[in-house]
């Protein structure tokens, strides 16, 4: 059964920073394109980052660019997005999700869309606040 998880939410002060992992159970990252996104309370869930299967496309909502950062690594198999800055508008729940799809996260430099893909972890709690 193919399984995301998230780890690596917390609380930090606003300008702090926070890396969260993305890993998966029964299958190999290295195969599918993964994106980020974050809900928060009476917010739809939004794309924040997406990687493609090769690595070498990146692309990320506007909010975050230049201060989140996200990369494969391969030999942990793990999906890492290193977030900088935050500020408390960054709050909410972050999932990543998975779609066996080279083209994905290829073809546009839009940041990831709910329905391009397949798999979704459970999501990991962001709280940034003084």
């Amino acid at each position: 059964q193919l399984q995301l998880k998230e780890s690596g939410g917390g609380m930090v002060q606003p300008g702090g920073s926070l890396s969260l992992s993305c890993t998966a159970s029964g299958f190999t990252l290295g195969e599918y394109a993964i994106g980020w996104f974050r809900q928060t309370p009476g917010k739809v869930r939004e794309g924040v980052s997406c990687i493609s299967v090769t690595g070498l496309s990146t692309n990320y909502a506007d909010d975050v660019k230049g201060r989140f950062r996200v990369s494969r690594d391969y030999v942990r198999n793990t999906i890492d997005l290193q977030m900088n800055s935050l500020k408390p508008e960054d709050t909410g729940v972050y999932y990543c999700a998975a779609v066996r799809r080279r083209a994905t996260c290829v073809s546009t430099s839009a940041p990831p869309v709910i329905g391009e893909y397949d798999y979704w972890g459970q999501g990991t709690q962001v709280s940034v606040s003084s």
